[in-house]
């Protein structure tokens, strides 16, 4: 059996169709084991015999659509490639925190070309890097103002269009260790 975690766009868990609770009998019903949520952002976290995450993508999609009407998409990660990410370590020396904010933008598809990182996306925005295999853009964000949003994400959008999630680098944690659990 291989681990997976499937990252869901669009959660708001004050919705009761989008809690917890809800979410993870979508899961069950497709036949997917040991089936558990982190956190309360849409991170489902399961077992499954190996197969490719893109046809693993669509089930998901479709039974979320169908049995609560979730109109948003989500991104299949497996545990060895998640704990590959992490192994990484991209932000050496770097700690997350109430004013800097440590991000993994996972993105559905693999960019056709090269990805151009921007030099300065945002002047409060540090691009790391970008992990082809894991498919995920790495950035910091100074959030130490909270009057003033960084523009990253609209950079994010206009350049790779909403097929995508964004996790902070403690969450990405939080989910590979229950991965591993």
């Amino acid at each position: 059996m291989t681990g997976y975690a499937a990252l869901l766009r669009g959660i708001m868990p004050s919705n009761p169709a989008m809690r917890n609770e809800r979410l993870r009998p979508v899961f069950e019903e497709l036949g997917l084991d040991r089936v558990a949520s982190v956190l309360a952002s849409g991170n489902i976290v399961f077992h499954a015999p190996a197969q490719e995450t893109a046809a693993l993508e669509e089930r998901i999609q479709d039974a979320l659509h169908e049995r609560l009407g979730i109109p948003g998409g989500n991104l299949v990660r497996t545990a060895e490639e998640l704990r590959a990410l992490l192994d990484s370590d991209p932000f050496p020396g770097l700690t997350h925190g109430r004013g800097t904010y440590l991000t993994a933008v996972f993105l559905k598809h693999r960019p056709p070309e090269p990805v151009e990182l921007p030099e300065e996306p945002d002047p409060r925005t540090r691009v790391v890097g970008y992990d082809p295999a894991a498919r995920v853009l790495l950035a910091v964000i100074d959030n130490s103002d909270p009057g003033r949003t960084p523009d990253f994400m609209a950079w994010v959008g206009r350049t790779y269009g909403k097929d995508v999630t964004v996790r902070t680098w403690l969450t990405v944690q939080r989910i590979a260790r229950k991965l591993d659990a």
